[in-house]
C-alpha cells in the first residue's frame, strides 16, 4: 500500500466524496465501502478496502489514513484535530479545497515554466541554423567576389563553423533538453524529483516564497476553522512546507516566538509569513472575533498574489527571449550586409 502515490486531485476528490457521504448521514466505514464499489481503479479499490477494514476494527479515520502510508502527514493531522472537535466533515471539505487549489497552482506553474523553455529551445535552434548553415552561404558569395568576412561577421562565421563541427554534440544537448522538458511535463514522479531538488536549494526565494506563504496561510486558515491552538496551527501548517527547508525554518521560528509569548501577528510578520498589511487585517479580525474568516480572506489574497507573480514573470520572460533572439539575428544579418556595401 505504501507504494501507492495519490495525486492532488485524487486526494481532493476522495476528501470531497467522503465529506458528502458523511453529510448524508452515512458512517465513515460504509462511506469508504461505497466509494470502493464506485471506482474502477484496482489500486484505489485496495486502498479504500483497507481503510474500511481498519475502521471496522475500531480505528478513527485519521488513524486509518496514517496507517495506509500514502497520505501526507498534514492530512492525518488535520483530520485528527477535526475528529477531536467533532468537525470531521469540515476538515475533509477544507482538505478538498486546499488540494484542488494546489493542483490548479501546480498546473499553472508547469505551464508557466514550459512555454518559455520551449520558446528558448526553438530560438536556439534558429540561431544555430543561421550561424552554421546560412552564414557560410554569404561567405561563399563574398569569397566569389574576391573578399572574405571579417570583424563581427568573421567571428560569427567562425562560431558557426565550430557549431557545425560540433553538431552531433549540440544535437544531443538539444535532444536531452527536449527529453527533460517532456519528462517534466508528462511524468509526475520525475517532476516531483526535480521540484524537490529545486526547493531544497532555491525554494524559498522570490516567487517561491510567495507560493510557500500562500500555502502556509491556507493551512493556517484551515487550522483556525478546526479550532486549533495557535502553536498547533503553526506546527501543522509547517507540515505543508517540508519540501522547502527555508520555509520550514521560518515556520519553526514563528512557533518559537509564540511559545515565548509573542502575539500571532507579530510572529507571522517577523518571519515573513504574512505581509504587514495582512498582519494588521488579521489583528483586527481577531479582536472582532472573526479571525477564522479573515484568515481565509488573507489566504485567498495571498494565493492570488502568487498567481499574479507567476503570470507577471512569464509575461516578462517571453518578450525578453524574443528581443534577445531578434537582436542576435539582427546583428548577424547587419554584420553580413555591411560587407556588401
Amino acid at each position: 500500500m505504501k507504494s501507492l502515490e495519490l495525486s492532488n486531485l485524487e486526494i481532493a476528490y476522495l476528501c470531497r466524496e467522503l465529506a458528502l457521504l458523511l453529510h448524508a448521514g452515512i458512517g465513515e466505514a460504509n462511506a469508504l465501502y461505497l466509494l470502493m464499489e464506485e471506482t474502477d481503479d484496482k489500486h484505489m479499490q485496495a486502498l479504500l478496502n483497507t481503510l474500511a477494514h481498519q475502521m471496522d476494527e475500531g480505528c478513527f479515520l485519521s488513524e486509518a489514513f496514517k496507517q495506509a502510508g500514502c497520505f501526507p502527514a498534514y492530512i492525518t493531522g488535520l483530520l485528527q484535530v477535526g475528529e477531536a472537535a467533532g468537525r470531521t466533515e469540515a476538515a475533509l471539505n477544507a482538505l478538498y479545497a486546499y488540494y484542488k487549489n494546489k493542483e490548479q497552482m501546480e498546473r499553472q506553474i508547469i505551464s508557466a515554466m514550459m512555454y518559455p523553455a520551449i520558446l528558448l529551445v526553438l530560438m536556439l535552434i534558429v540561431i544555430v541554423i543561421l550561424l552554421s548553415q546560412v552564414l557560410p552561404v554569404f561567405n561563399d558569395i563574398y569569397a566569389s567576389l574576391g573578399g572574405q568576412l571579417s570583424g563581427v561577421a568573421g567571428g560569427l562565421l567562425l562560431l558557426g563553423q565550430i557549431l557545425d563541427r560540433g553538431m552531433p554534440v549540440l544535437f544531443g544537448i538539444l535532444a536531452a533538453a527536449a527529453l527533460f522538458f517532456a519528462g517534466f511535463y508528462l511524468h509526475r514522479g520525475f517532476r516531483k524529483t526535480v521540484m524537490a531538488f529545486w526547493n531544497r536549494r532555491w525554494g524559498d526565494r522570490g516567487i517561491a516564497r510567495k507560493l510557500n506563504n500562500a500555502r502556509f496561510s491556507q493551512a493556517l486558515a484551515m487550522a483556525f476553522n478546526s479550532g486549533m491552538h495557535l502553536e498547533e496551527s503553526v506546527e501543522l501548517a509547517a507540515l505543508l512546507l517540508q519540501d522547502s527547508p527555508g520555509a520550514v525554518r521560518r515556520s519553526e521560528a514563528c512557533r518559537e516566538q509564540l511559545l515565548q509569548g509573542a502575539s500571532l501577528t507579530s510572529a507571522l510578520g517577523d518571519n515573513g509569513l504574512l505581509t504587514n498589511a495582512a498582519c494588521r487585517l488579521l489583528t483586527l479580525g481577531m479582536r472582532s472575533g472573526n479571525g477564522d474568516s479573515v484568515m481565509e480572506e488573507i489566504a485567498e489574497r495571498m494565493q492570488q498574489d502568487a498567481q499574479q507573480a507567476i503570470e507577471s514573470a512569464v509575461s516578462k520572460i517571453e518578450p525578453a527571449l524574443i528581443l534577445v533572439t531578434s537582436g542576435l539575428v539582427g546583428v548577424i544579418l547587419l554584420s553580413v550586409m555591411r560587407k556588401f556595401k
